[in-house]
């Protein structure tokens, strides 16, 4: 793997004796993307203030870029897109002026991508600000995030308002980020959208990281349940003792991880009256840690 883009170490804040976020280490790089999980109060959106310089930290450190986030915030921010999770956009402005304005501050000059991904989004960039919905509002934000190519895009709750057909073309268009080799940072609520398109997930409760998900390995995995109709099975798919909780109520419930063919096999053999197999998806580990 390539050198860190953003890296953490240790990284704290508190407020008072209430503790925000409590030595999180954690590292982003080139071509990945990186789901932040949590409830409200989790301590991920203080996680993204630190590392846009917004808040300093209690102790340890931030950086992007080589740049440390609090001491050196501007270079930093140079090499970052970010979307808060609650807008203030100037209204007044068209789309096409904010997407304008906001380039020009990093010295850039937005081309014909404007127009292609502003018709992608479905939004009339021409339009003043104060005559669009909240919706049509978070998918201007979210233009002038997606066409500068800097190195990390930062999205906190990126698709809030956002109906169903621009969810998927923003994962579409994350992919794209990707596969340019930049970096994705972004927190959500939306389970699937976090499966759909991280590389890795990270778990954050009570201000602490508490568990990280390569997403390669859980997609590897089958979640298999089933209801039985004769004497349950005592050994599971690889020939390992099944756990006590595996059947419970005349249901089989398993996860395995192994090659699909051997896993067909052995349920061809169990007495099923009805069965579902499917990816176990992140459902399980977040309500491990956030019933």
């Amino acid at each position: 793997m390539s050198q860190p883009l953003l890296l953490t170490e240790r990284l704290t804040k508190n407020y008072g004796s209430f503790r925000a976020l409590a030595d999180l280490n954690l590292s982003v790089s080139p071509g990945e993307v990186v789901g932040l999980l949590g409830p409200n109060g989790s301590g991920k959106s203080t996680a993204l203030r630190l590392l846009l310089g917004f808040l300093r930290p209690t102790s340890g450190r931030a950086a992007i870029g080589g740049f440390d986030c609090w001491r050196q915030s501007v270079e930093a921010r140079k090499r970052v897109a970010y979307l808060p999770g609650e807008l203030r956009l100037y209204d007044t402005m068209t789309g096409r002026r904010l997407v304008t304005f906001l380039a020009k501050l990093r010295g850039d000059a937005p081309g014909p991508e404007v127009d292609a991904l502003a018709k992608r989004l479905d939004i009339d960039i021409d339009r003043p600000l104060t005559h669009l919905s909240s919706g049509m509002k978070r998918k201007v934000a979210l233009l002038a995030v997606l066409v500068p190519k800097v190195p990390l895009i930062i999205l906190d709750e990126p698709t809030n308002t956002l109906d169903p057909t621009m969810r998927d073309e923003l994962i579409d268009q994350l992919r794209a980020a990707r596969g340019r080799g930049q970096a994705v940072l972004f927190s959500s609520h939306v389970l699937q959208e976090v499966e759909a398109v991280c590389d890795r997930v990270v778990v954050l409760r009570r201000g602490e990281l508490v568990h990280v998900q390569e997403m390669s390995e859980l997609r590897e995995g089958r979640a298999v349940s089933a209801r039985l109709v004769g004497p349950p099975p005592t050994a599971g798919p690889d020939g390992s003792p099944l756990a006590p909780d595996a059947v419970a109520g005349g249901r089989l419930r398993l996860t395995f991880r192994g090659p699909l063919p051997a896993l067909l096999d052995w349920l061809a053999r169990q007495p099923l009256a009805d069965l579902v197999v499917e990816a176990p998806g992140l459902t399980p580990i977040y309500k491990k840690f956030h019933g």
